[in-house]
C-alpha cells in the first residue's frame, strides 16, 4: 500500500485538495491537551485513568493511509492514524467521530463498527493510535436515495472531544442523509498501515 501522510489540524470550509497527494493543514484546533509509534493499551474504561489526561484534537495529528487501500465488494477500508504531537502522555477511548465533508457535511455521519472491542490506548509523545474507517461504494445506492457527490475530504472528531479537524481526500459520498457509506472501529494501539512500523 502506498502511504500517504496528511496531518489533521482545523477543517478549511473551502475545498481541501486532491486526497491523492500530501497536503499538511496547519491550522491548529482551537483547544489544547496533556498527553513514538505505537501506544500501549489496557482494557480499562477512561474513568479507570486518572493519571493521564484525554487526548485533546489540539493534541494529535491524524493522517490516513492512501493508494490502493484494503479493500472488499463495494467497500474500501482505510486506516486512520492519531498521533500525540504533544509534550504530555494522554489517552484515548472509544470512536472518533468522521463524516463527509464538501464545505459542509455530506450525508449522514459515520456509524460505529463494533468488530473490535474498545480500549484504552495511552499515547506518550509522538506515539499514534489508529482506528479503520470503511468507505462503502456509494454506486450501490439508488441516484435519488443517495445523490452522489465528490466528498473534499474526512472531518474527524477524536473520542469525547468537541473540536473538529479534517484530512484532505477526494472520495464519492452521498450528499442525502440516509444511506450509511461510512463506518468506523474504536481507537487500537499502534500505526494501523500495514507493514508501517510500529517504533
Amino acid at each position: 500500500m502506498k502511504l500517504l501522510l496528511l496531518t489533521l489540524g482545523a477543517f478549511a470550509l473551502a475545498g481541501c485538495g486532491n486526497g491523492h497527494k500530501a497536503a499538511p493543514v496547519t491550522s491548529a484546533p482551537t483547544r489544547a491537551a496533556s498527553g513514538s509509534t505505537s501506544g500501549t493499551t489496557t482494557g480499562a474504561a477512561p474513568s479507570a485513568v486518572t493519571t493521564t489526561a484525554r487526548c485533546a484534537t489540539s493534541a494529535l495529528a491524524v493522517w490516513i493511509g492512501l493508494g490502493e487501500g484494503g479493500a472488499t465488494a463495494g467497500s474500501t477500508f482505510y486506516p486512520l492514524e492519531l498521533t500525540n504531537i504533544s509534550s504530555h502522555t494522554c489517552h484515548l477511548f472509544g470512536f472518533p467521530g468522521v463524516s463527509a465533508f464538501a464545505g459542509h457535511q455530506l450525508g449522514s455521519p459515520v456509524q460505529r463498527n463494533h468488530a473490535v472491542a474498545e480500549h484504552t490506548v495511552t499515547l506518550a509523545p509522538g506515539e499514534t493510535a489508529h482506528t479503520v474507517v470503511q468507505i462503502t461504494d456509494v454506486g450501490n445506492f439508488s441516484r435519488s436515495q443517495c445523490a452522489p457527490v465528490t466528498a473534499f475530504g474526512l472531518k474527524v472528531i477524536p473520542p469525547d472531544e468537541t473540536t473538529s479537524a479534517g484530512v484532505p481526500f477526494n472520495f464519492r459520498a452521498c450528499s442525502k442523509p440516509g444511506p450509511i457509506f461510512l463506518t468506523v472501529q474504536p481507537v487500537q494501539k499502534g500505526v494501523g498501515v500495514p507493514g508501517y512500523p510500529n517504533l
